[in-house]
Parts: C-alpha cells; structure tokens; sequence
C-alpha cells in the first residue's frame, strides 16, 4: 500500500507540470500507479473492515464435543445449522485460543524462554562433508553453546559415541571453568535411555558424569521436531557452514580442530551479536557471577579395554601395537583417556602413551628411549605394495586382475593374504604361463589363490612341463623379522648365463658323439 504522503506528493508534482515519466521514476512508483493517484486526486486510501466474528464460546465447546474434535465438521454445521458465516482458519484460531484439543503437558508449541544468566547451556551435533588433506571426509561437528553468553565451544570427531560426548564435555567445560545448571539436547540414544522430550529417562551413567562438574546439573530432552528449542546451538551450526568453512584449507582433522578452537573461542567471543551488538566475552564475563564454578580437579572421562599381550610384548589398540616394558606377558588392562591410554596390570601402570593422530594404523609404538625390536607383533598388518608393483609390471593383465581382487568385497579381507601368494606364484612360474593363469581366473572372477595355482599346473600339463615341489623344514619365526621380509622382495638373480652355459655344453658332447660315430 503508498502511504498517503507519498500519494499527495504524486499529486503536488503532477500540478507543478511534472510528468508521470518524472514522477515515477523520482519515487520509485510505477505509472499506472502514478496515473491512478492523480485520477484520485491524491486522497488516502480508506479501508473499510467488517467486525471480526464473535462466536460464543459455549457454542464452540458444545460443537467441539459432538464433532469429536474435527474442525471442518465444526465449520459446516456452523454454517448449515447456525447461519454463522465464518471462515475456516478463523474457526481454527478461535478453538486453539480456547485450548481446545491441546495437551499442555505435550504441546508441541514450547513457550519462549527467557535468557536469564546462567541458567542453561545446549548441546548438539551435525554432520559434516568437507575437504581435508586434499580428500573429501565426513567428520561430526560438537558444539556447545551457553544461551545469556553466546559463548560457544566446537569440535570435530570422525565418529561420536558416548565416551567422545564425555571427552567434549570434558574439554568443553574445563576451558570455560563454569557450567550451566541445565543443558538442552535432543532425543539422543547416547544420553537418553527411554522416553522423549520432559518425560525422557536418561543414561544413568551420563546423569553420573555430570554430577562430576555440579551435583545438582539437568539434562533436558526437547519436544522430537522441536529442534527450535536450542536453537542458538542450531544457529550456531549454520554460522559454521557459512562462515568457518569457506576460505579456510585443512590439511589433518588435527589442524580443523586447531583453527576451530581459535575461530570458536577466540574471534567469535571479540565479535558483536548481529541482532543485539552485545559482545560475547563481556557478557560471560558478567554470567559467571550465576554459572556453577567446577571443583579444582575433576578426573577427565576414561574407558576400559581388556588386551592380551603377545609373545614379543605387544597390546594391540585402536589399530596400533604398543609395546610393554617388562617380561611379563598375558592380560593387561588399557584406560583410555581423551588423549592418551595407560597400560596397567593389576594395579601397577607400565607404560602411558599419548594417542597417535587420526589415521595413524597398522605402527608399532614404543616408549622413548627404547631400541626398535626386530619381532613384529601378532595380527600386525604388512602393506603390500611393493608386491603389488612387482606383479602390475609383469603384464598389463595382472594389474587389471589386482584392481578386481582390491574391489570385490569377499576379497577385500584377505586382500594382503592373497597378493603374497600370487606374488610367491610369480616366483615359481614363467611370466607367460602366470598371465595365462590369472587372465582365466579374471575372465571367471576367481578370486581363490588354491584355484589359480590349479589352473596353472593345468597349463603347465598341457606345455608339457615337469616339475618337482620339495618341501622344506624352516623356521617360521623367521619370517616375522625385518630382514627376511627385506630379502623376501630382492631382485630375481639373472641365470641367462647358465643356460647359455648348458646348451654350449650340450653342443660339444653332440659333437665329440658325431665324431666318434664317423
């Protein structure tokens, strides 16, 4: 609608001799607007409204009770039955205001709730895909919120379970040195055990954990699709994706965390809100005086393992051999920290070690100072690439066959097991007979190493080849060393020079023959 200084401005310009072009253009008017103003001599515009409907209330109740609730059966016999002539929505508004059909207790509509210092904080997570080391990788986004402050904490995870939501609390509420009385999260299976929203039951163990920081901490579950309830901490996620995200390289999860905890604690804090230009490091300044300050120590979140240790002294977790000093072998007990893990047997610790970086498998670790050990650890996993190079060099076709044998999910579990005996095949066999053999079995996706070695003493039959399999007595602790590994993938020896050897001398004893004979 023009506001009616704007139409009598019209109107004065256009007895000042301006014209309609001028006039509208001069207040971004269109001109039939323009024209349409000057016919009506650039009087305001009055609407006329009809009364808003009144409907007794008891009507409604009564109406509501027959029709068992359904508002379109309300309406029509508002209008068949009572000659009330209303609309639907307004029938709709007029039922709700009554608080008809609305259960308080689970009423979807959560009221607004006033910020008021230190009385809550919210958690939640958020998926992520995002380039990191030059690869695409999915991480989970944690972040904690404190609603009066704006104050935020962020970090990323590989995956989230239980004991990392413990770690980030942990971290969290360590570096603000205070915490809410109360903490808003979803429906999460990780801290709720049965029930949603108000009438959700949580994990007894988590209830336990955050005691540790304020005996008398809440954790409150919102309405399910009610996401608004915590909707700083919502907010907050869409401000990552906008702007911490774009413009920033990240080259391990390690360095995404480290420039998260910067921009999360450091820029953000310094930076007025958009809506209210208060500054969120002044105002948790203020909010501490009403948050709960945390004792002088509390013990960060642990998790127990039970390891065996091998003959060579190694405990395997999360991927990596980590070995124990000591002689003593058997059981031993892991506790795994946020950032590192204790070895202990009984109540004694034998070694701590810090936790290798995201991606970090398959390494032997030791404490420092200690020599590296010649044995390698049970079930320790050895790359084969150099194998796999060896064999894709022999033909064209056996590199096809490796990217098959890497691709086939039944294969991809054996997959080490497997290239070592085709690469142990190729040692025994000619090139040409070993292509034949693995271009079959890739024509019928074989994937069984006992099946190719059938297929190739079949064309070994049919080349009319004989051979004789010795088998040999050898230690078999030697092949778990350094050194035999290292000679097991040395350069064939070239005996082109024996054979030429042999035929020279199978040609003088033809000739000595042929002389005698004459």
């Amino acid at each position: 609608m023009i506001e009616s200084d704007k139409r009598k401005a019209v109107f004065f310009l256009h007895q000042e001799g301006m014209s309609t072009r001028q006039i509208a253009r001069n207040l971004s008017l269109s001109r039939n607007s323009v024209r349409e103003i000057i016919k009506e001599g650039g009087n305001p515009i009055t609407i006329q409204r009809t009364d808003a409907k009144r409907v007794d209330p008891t009507l409604i109740a009564e109406l509501y009770k027959d029709c068992q609730g359904y508002i379109q059966r309300m309406h029509e016999k508002l209008i068949e039955e009572n000659d009330i002539k209303i609309g639907y929505s307004t029938l709709v508004r007029l039922v709700r205001s009554m608080g008809l059909g609305l259960d308080p207790k689970k009423d979807r509509r959560d009221a607004k709730v006033p910020d008021e210092a230190g009385e809550e904080m919210q958690h939640d997570t958020s998926p992520y895909v995002i380039g990191v080391g030059g690869g695409k990788m999915r991480v989970i986004g944690s972040s904690l919120y404190l609603r009066y402050s704006k104050m935020r904490y962020l970090k990323f995870y590989p995956s989230f379970n239980r004991f990392r939501m413990k770690c980030f609390f942990h971290e969290a509420l360590t570096h603000f040195g205070y915490t809410a009385g109360k903490c808003i999260i979803d429906n999460t299976n990780l801290a709720v055990l049965r029930g949603t929203g108000p009438d959700a039951v949580m994990v007894p163990e988590m209830v336990s954990f955050a005691r540790k920081y304020y005996k008398d901490h809440v954790w409150e579950a919102h309405f399910i699709r009610h996401s608004d309830r915590k909707g700083g901490v919502e907010s907050g996620f869409w401000f990552v994706e906008t702007n911490f995200f774009p413009g920033r390289k990240f080259e391990s999860i390690e360095d995404l965390n480290r420039q998260a905890f910067e921009w999360a604690t450091q820029r953000i804090p310094l930076r007025p809100h958009d809506k209210t230009k208060l500054i969120p490091a002044q105002l948790f300044e203020f909010e501490k005086a009403y948050l709960k300050k945390l004792p002088p120590f509390v013990l960060p979140p642990v998790l127990e393992h039970e390891r065996e240790t091998d003959q060579y002294g190694y405990a395997a977790f999360d991927g990596n051999y980590y070995w124990i000093p000591g002689s003593g072998r058997g059981q031993v007990r892991v506790l795994q920290f946020p950032d590192k893990i204790r070895i202990l047997r009984g109540r004694d610790q034998l070694a701590e070690y810090s936790l290798p970086a995201f991606g970090v498998k398959n390494e032997r670790l030791r404490p420092p100072g200690v020599p590296e050990i010649r044995n390698t650890p049970n079930n320790c996993k050895r790359p084969t690439e150099v194998e796999e190079k060896r064999l894709s060099g022999i033909a064209p076709e056996i590199a096809q066959y490796l990217e098959f044998l890497t691709k086939t999910p039944q294969s991809s579990s054996r997959k080490y097991q497997q290239i070592r005996r085709l690469f142990r095949l190729s040692q025994k066999l000619a090139p040409s007979i070993l292509t034949q053999a693995i271009s079959r079995a890739h024509r019928y996706r074989i994937t069984d190493s006992d099946t190719i070695e059938r297929i190739a003493l079949a064309l070994l039959r049919d080349h009319s080849v004989e051979f004789d399999t010795l088998d040999l007595e050898f230690d078999e602790e030697l092949q778990s060393r350094d050194i035999y590994r290292e000679g097991a993938l040395t350069d064939l020896p070239d005996l082109e020079k024996y054979d030429e050897l042999w035929n020279s001398d199978k040609d003088t004893e033809e000739g000595d023959d042929h002389g005698q004979g004459s």
